[in-house]
């Protein structure tokens, strides 16, 4: 997302050319595919965490900028928004301790971060929608310095050809407008990567649909938006309607939007691409000089800028990547469906559930996907969304249960067997997948605890409230003590 885009002002050719040199990465991707050349011995698995910045009293600071060069750190970056900014964590093998090490690596970054940042009086929140946001900070002076941020406003508006509405109804109701994208800036995201072989991608990416719904109702931490009370998981209905390109009369006639749970199972990491070719104009038509048939020809790997810059702009819940580490290509599921926070440990904790659970589906000799109509995990996906840990959901086998029930019983024994294909010790996988047993148990999370400790300020002004949950919140995120044993 934060990657350099020079061209401001793109021409009819440009977009003709663009889409010529995409499609001739389309069938350069399919011929790879078709000959194997991936890195696939031992994979690894990825985690980038986006964060958001406070004042001393709770309110958005809008110092990424500031922030950054006081952190000084390569692996810490822009987002969006100036008041976001977004850490890539190393990849790990997990049968290395890689979820130890993602945990210690991530404590150690973010404390350093919090002491250097808040010299500049900005300070690190992990939640997935900063609940003191408010109107003033959804114009465009709140977008991050980085041209490519300006740019994708303007051609997501461009494309739509009207200002973006926001609507969402949860206990309390939100109807707003916004001239830019700036509202896509509050979604802030944990996204877990895991590498997989080409024959095994489908496999990968049908089982993380499958699971979503369980994932965001487990994790939920975005109850608010604007100072209204909305869904439990608030990022998913915002995110979807923020970077909508489609008038309503688009809508009507049933083309796809860029926020996209998709509509099929798959067979190939290629269907996603070529749905993406397919279905979606460019918002961003750079195009470089690199020929990737001759590459490829010549014994190279082919970047196949177009490809990924493309797919970069079509925002599914669960991402499929190409990318290139070493001269040696590689694909991975980027899952990029759940809040930040609220601490390490617990965002550790649903990486161990998400990185046990798919692989144990994934690898099921019969397929849960062959089980469920991919409508049915959609609807599941949106009801979770909605009501967070009190979720019920449709499950093969069961019909319609407790999403709490449904991993309490079936679904932990079967990310502990995952982790341990992975080569996960028990003791890590105990300690990790026990954070999302106990939310089960006494049916607590992030969001849970937010809107309650919210609603114990009494009748106090909402912003009041919220920067008062939001501050007791912020000290408790940094005893790195779970959501679920917090008062």
């Amino acid at each position: 997302m934060g990657e350099e885009v020079e061209a401001q002002e793109f021409s009819r050719a440009d977009r003709t050319r663009h889409r010529e040199k995409v499609r001739r990465n389309l069938d350069v991707f399919a011929r790879m595919l078709r000959e194997a050349r991936f890195d696939t011995d031992d994979p690894m698995t990825g985690l980038e965490v986006e964060l958001n910045l406070v004042d001393e009293v709770g309110d958005p600071a809008l110092k990424n900028a500031e922030a950054l060069e006081a952190i000084a750190d390569p692996d810490f970056q822009t987002e969006l928004g100036q008041f976001n900014i977004e850490i890539n964590v190393p990849p790990a093998k997990l049968r290395e301790g890689g979820l130890t090490t993602f945990e210690d690596t991530l404590r150690r970054s973010l404390n350093d971060a919090e002491e250097k940042s808040s010299a500049v009086g900005a300070h690190m929140v992990m939640i997935g929608i900063l609940p003191t946001l408010a109107e003033g900070h959804m114009g465009l002076d709140a977008l991050s310095a980085n041209p490519r941020y300006k740019l994708l406003s303007e051609q997501i508006l461009n494309a739509r050809g009207e200002d973006i509405t926001i609507a969402i109804d949860g206990p309390e109701r939100l109807r707003t407008t916004s001239d830019s994208i700036v509202p896509e800036a509050a979604c802030t995201s944990t996204q877990f990567h895991v590498q997989t072989s080409p024959d095994q991608f489908a496999a990968y990416w049908n089982a993380s649909q499958a699971i979503a719904a369980v994932q965001v109702a487990v994790a939920a931490n975005s109850p608010y938006l604007l100072g209204k009370e909305l869904w439990r998981e608030t990022r998913i209905p915002l995110f979807e309607q923020a970077t909508d390109t489609r008038s309503e009369e688009l809508k009507a006639q049933g083309v796809r939007p860029r926020v996209w749970f998709g509509e099929r199972w798959i067979t190939s990491i290629f269907d996603l691409f070529e749905e993406n070719v397919r279905f979606f104009p460019a918002l961003l038509p750079v195009s470089d000089d690199e020929e990737p048939l001759a590459v490829l020809e010549d014994g190279g790997t082919p970047r196949l800028s177009e490809l990924r810059l493309h797919n970069g702009t079509i925002y599914r819940w669960n991402r499929p990547i190409y990318d290139v580490a070493g001269g040696v290509p590689h694909l991975r599921v980027e899952n990029r469906l759940l809040a930040a926070g609220p601490t390490v440990a617990d965002t550790i904790a649903n990486a161990a559930f998400y990185f046990g659970l798919v692989r144990a589906l994934a690898e099921s000799p019969r397929p849960l996907w062959s089980q469920m109509s991919f409508s049915a995990a959609e609807e599941n996906f949106h009801v979770a969304s909605r009501q967070g840990i009190d979720a019920q959901i449709y499950w093969p086998g069961v019909g319609q249960v407790r999403a709490t029930e449904l991993v309490l019983r079936r679904l932990l024994p079967m990310a502990r067997e995952g982790l341990a294909s992975w080569g996960v010790s028990q003791a890590e996988s105990d300690r990790l997948l026990g954070i999302i047993e106990q939310r089960c148990l006494l049916g607590t999370n992030g969001a849970e605890w937010f809107v309650q400790r919210v609603g114990a300020e009494g009748n106090r002004d909402r912003y009041d409230a919220l920067r008062a949950a939001l501050l007791d919140y912020r000290e408790r995120m940094h005893t790195n003590e779970p959501a679920h044993t917090w008062d």
